[in-house]
Parts: C-alpha cells; sequence; structure tokens
C-alpha cells in the first residue's frame, strides 16, 4: 500500500470527502443524491394516487366528456381541461406544501444538526419550485386527462362503455407505489442493524469514565504536579497524556524502512506520542512483548497488530525499523483498537514514549467515587493548576458515540422516508378499496343475502390488494438488496443480508395493507343488503 498527496478545493471539502484513486469522487454528496431520488420517489407515489383515483372514478365523468365532444368540443380541450384541472390541484398542494415545510423546517435542523433557512428572496428558488410544480402537475394529470379524453362520446352516452372497469394499469401503479415502499421499509431495517452492528463491536480499549483535556501552557508546565495531586487524592487512576485523543489518530507518517520491505513501497502509518502509562490509562492490551519502561523510553516502539500485518513482519519483536532518519527496536505489539472509524478495520498505528506532556490529558476516573462529584473535584483541581482558562473536558464514550451520527442520521431520515412512503400509498389504497366497495356493493348485497358472511366478503374485497402486494415484495427484494448491498459495501465492518429482513418488511407492508383495506371492506360487509337491493 502506497501512500499520495492529493490536493482539493475548499469548496468540496465538505461533500466529497473519501477519495478513489486519488480523486475526491464520494463522501456526503452521495448521500444529498440518495436522500433526493428518495424524495422523488415519494413525489411518484403521491402522482400513482392520483393517477389511480381519477381514473378509478372515470365512469362519473365518461358522459361529461361524451356531451362536451358531442356539442363540439376537440380532444385537446378535454386535455387542456383536465391538465388545468389538475394543476390547480398541484398549485393549491403545492401552497400547503410550502407551509408545511416551513413548519417543519425548525424540526428538521435540530434533527440534522444544520441551519437550513427557506430563501424567499431567491429567484431561482422560486424557478425551481415553479419547475418541480408544472413537472409534478403533468406527471399527475397526463394519464387521466389522455385516457378520459379518448372515450367515443356515442359509446358513452349509449352506455356501452363501461369507463373505470380496466384496473390493469392501476394494479401496475399500485405494485411500483407499494415496491417503492417496501424497499424503503427494508432499507431502514438494514441501516439499523449495521449501525447495531457496529455499536456492539469490541473496541479494543475501555470508554467507561475515560474523560481526555486539551493541554495548554499552564498545564503543560504543571502536569507533572496536577498528575501526582489527582491519583493521590483518589480522582483518577490512572492519567497520561497523547498527541491524539483516543478516538482519532491525528497524524500519519511513513515508516521509511523494515525488514521486508520491497522497492518503493510506502505505508502510512497513524502516530501518537505518548508518556507513560498510556496503554494502562485508555485499557490497550499488550498481544506481545512489552509496555514502554517507566524511563524515557528513546529507542522503542509499539505498533498495533494491523501495522504489523501491513509490513508482513514475522516475530515482530525485537526487529529494527527505521523512521525519520532513526532506528528503533519494536518493544511490543498492541491489540488493535478503533481510533477512528467503528466501520473499518483498525487504522496501522505506531506509538512513540516522549518525554515531554503532549497536547491530550487522557484520564480516568476511579471506580469508587461518582462521576459527578469526581466532574466537582477535577474542576477546582484544574482550575488551581490552569487559572486562566476554564476547565473543559470530553467524555470518550460519547465522542466515541459521535462516530455513528452520520448513520443514525441516515437511519432516521431513511425511517421518515418510509412513513411517509407508506402513509400516502395507504392513502391510495384506501381510497381505491372505498371506489371497489361501492362498484361492488348491489354484489356484496346479493351475496349477503345468499348466505356470504362477513368473512367471506372481506376476503373478496381484500383479495386483490394482498396480491398486489406480494407481487411488489417480489420486485422490491432484488432492488433493494442490490441498493443495499453497494451501501454495506462502504463499510469493511459490515453485515450479511439475510433472508429475514425482506419477509419482515414484506409481512409489514401486508399487514399495513390489510389493515386499511379492512376497513372499508368491513365497512361494505356488515351494510344492510336490503338497502342496496331496494332499487332493483
Amino acid at each position: 500500500m502506497n501512500s499520495y498527496v492529493t490536493l482539493q478545493p475548499m469548496e468540496r471539502w465538505h461533500l466529497y470527502s473519501n477519495y478513489i484513486n486519488g480523486k475526491d469522487t464520494e463522501g456526503f454528496f452521495e448521500y444529498v443524491q440518495m436522500f433526493s431520488i428518495i424524495g422523488l420517489l415519494v413525489l411518484i407515489i403521491a402522482c400513482i394516487n392520483f393517477i389511480n383515483l381519477t381514473t378509478a372514478r372515470s365512469e362519473k365523468r365518461a358522459r361529461e366528456v361524451g356531451v362536451r365532444k358531442a356539442i363540439g368540443s376537440q380532444r385537446k380541450d378535454i386535455i387542456i381541461q383536465f391538465l388545468m384541472e389538475a394543476f390547480l390541484l398541484t398549485a393549491i398542494a403545492f401552497v400547503f406544501a410550502i407551509l408545511i415545510a416551513w413548519l417543519v423546517l425548525p424540526a428538521f435542523n435540530t434533527l440534522t444538526e444544520s441551519h437550513i433557512i427557506m430563501p424567499f428572496g431567491n429567484l431561482n428558488f422560486w424557478l425551481i419550485l415553479t419547475g418541480c410544480l408544472l413537472i409534478t402537475a403533468l406527471l399527475a394529470g397526463s394519464r387521466p386527462a389522455f385516457y378520459l379524453s379518448s372515450f367515443n362520446p356515442v359509446k358513452v352516452l349509449k352506455g356501452s362503455i363501461q369507463a373505470g372497469k380496466s384496473s390493469l394499469s392501476r394494479k401496475i401503479l399500485v405494485v411500483i407505489q407499494f415496491s417503492c415502499s417496501i424497499a424503503l421499509i427494508i432499507s431502514t431495517v438494514i441501516i439499523y442493524q449495521q449501525i447495531q452492528y457496529a455499536k456492539n463491536r469490541p473496541t479494543g480499549y475501555s470508554l467507561n469514565r475515560l474523560l481526555s483535556t486539551s493541554m495548554n501552557d499552564d498545564l503543560n508546565k504543571n502536569f507533572t504536579a496536577l498528575k501526582n495531586e489527582l491519583i493521590e487524592r483518589g480522582i483518577v487512576s490512572s492519567i497520561t497524556t497523547a498527541t491524539s485523543p483516543a478516538t482519532d489518530v491525528w497524524w500519519h507518517t511513513d515508516i521509511d524502512q523494515w525488514q521486508g520491505k520491497h522497492p518503493g513501497e510506502t505505508i502510512e502509518m497513524g502516530n501518537i506520542f505518548v508518556s507513560e502509562d498510556y496503554f494502562k490509562t485508555i485499557g490497550m492490551n499488550m498481544a506481545e512483548g512489552r509496555d514502554f519502561s517507566n524511563a524515557y523510553d528513546s529507542t522503542s516502539v509499539i505498533f498495533n497488530e494491523m501495522a504489523i500485518k501491513r509490513m508482513r513482519l514475522q516475530n515482530p519483536v525485537g526487529q529494527k525499523i527505521t523512521w525519520g532518519g532513526r532506528q528503533y527496536t519494536i518493544a511490543g505489539i498492541v491489540k488493535d483498537a478503533l481510533m477512528i472509524s467503528p466501520f473499518k478495520t483498525a487504522d496501522p498505528t505506531m506509538f512513540y514514549c516522549f518525554p515531554d506532556p503532549q497536547g491530550n490529558i487522557l484520564y480516568r476516573l476511579s471506580p469508587n467515587i461518582k462521576t459527578q462529584d469526581a466532574i466537582t473535584q477535577l474542576t477546582a483541581v484544574f482550575n488551581k493548576y490552569d487559572p486562566a482558562y476554564p476547565y473543559t473536558y470530553f467524555f470518550t464514550d460519547e465522542q466515541y458515540a459521535s462516530k455513528f451520527n452520520l448513520e443514525l442520521l441516515i437511519g432516521k431520515l431513511a425511517g421518515l422516508f418510509a412513513v411517509l412512503a407508506i402513509f400516502i400509498s395507504c392513502l391510495g389504497l384506501f381510497g381505491l378499496a372505498a371506489y371497489v366497495a361501492e362498484q361492488r356493493t348491489k354484489e356484496i348485497g346479493i351475496r349477503k343475502v345468499l348466505g356470504a358472511s362477513v368473512q367471506q366478503v372481506w376476503l373478496l374485497l381484500s383479495k386483490d390488494f394482498i396480491v398486489l402486494v406480494l407481487i411488489s415484495c417480489l420486485i422490491a427484494a432484488p432492488i433493494s438488496f442490490y441498493f443495499l448491498h453497494s451501501w454495506l459495501m462502504n463499510y469493511d465492518y459490515r453485515i450479511s443480508i439475510s433472508a429475514g429482513v425482506f419477509v419482515l418488511g414484506g409481512l409489514m407492508a401486508l399487514l399495513i395493507t390489510i389493515v386499511t383495506v379492512s376497513f372499508q371492506a368491513i365497512k361494505a360487509a356488515i351494510a344492510n343488503p336490503v338497502k342496496s337491493l331496494r332499487t332493483e
């Protein structure tokens, strides 16, 4: 593995943080794209609802179309009429959408720890939204407009056309929207499992009651006295310093020479300068060899297991390496610790013992003292030796937990989108179920008169929707597997996607469908058949 140096424009720092072959091609922008696509899918689901409900109830407008054509209206006039109706409905929805977005924006900013505002004074903002409004209106209204305008006026007025009966296209659209919803459910479950899998991963050191404080001139000058007092008073059980906090590696360099190095080979290595008791304080264990001696150990270094693996060393303890033009002896090998990312392999790291205090003080609270009492006493001691600055500290377990912030945010947003997609899909399903129940009112009445039970009528109205959802499960499973597998490949430490996730997603969608459809189905099943048949 060879290291390299690249330059990156500042404007790309945030969105393009990952490098592939020296190019900043991935990072947060990948998630921006992903959630833009998900937002588009939710919009498409809403458009599908409009199309389905409009075409399903087209029988009520068939005679209107027939009359308009009979008195001279052209097909283009009918198309324009229905497109304008779709535009007006979309425009009203657009106003409500702007209002809702403005109201929920503070909560979204809290969730994402950002400060996004609605740029009402920006012309581009309104141009983009107007374009989205027009596209949405066209997408939602085009099929109803072309479908309804295609009716033959003679056949419609004679009653030989049963508008709305051809339901194949509606079934296809229902399958599409539920496929999207099920895929979002599966994605939410997989993201949650990946986060929990990484959280349960052994860190290689102890996070419990471990704190850190940044060094300054006064603390550097008085560190020995500070250390002695904290230990003598029993506030901390161990204290040390290092150039990096326990949850990060701030400095990387290349090792010049080691046994078995290939010509031209370089290995980028994390470097941490430490003082005595470093491994004892943070709870890292030696795999072989020895720890640094209490005295200044100027000729020895300690590597972690990953560094030894990268250098391909056999029996490394006692071998020589060259770093910074000087030769050092490998005194020991410490077990790997997750100091950078809990989702990746441990960073190859070299530890070097240095006599002077380093930039971060690391200390572990004594087990026989309460945390709040310890903080109170620590404040007094630190203020004694560093009166110019207020005492500040960081809990290592909180710093480590912050490494999951991005994945937790992705999981929360995916969950919100999944709930929104399911809710919108269920609204459409509820409307279609009501329409089907209305269309089959007399059939249901006859069946009940002939002895059909409520369960039989419920099954009659529900089975078609259940079959559609099952088909959606079969479509959503391979699609979601493909994209989720690609997402998981970004992590060295990752879960395997099990079949149970797809079964769970399908069962959840099926249960939601049954609950949604059952309201209308049971309502129709318990209706008095006399009322539906009295006009026959």
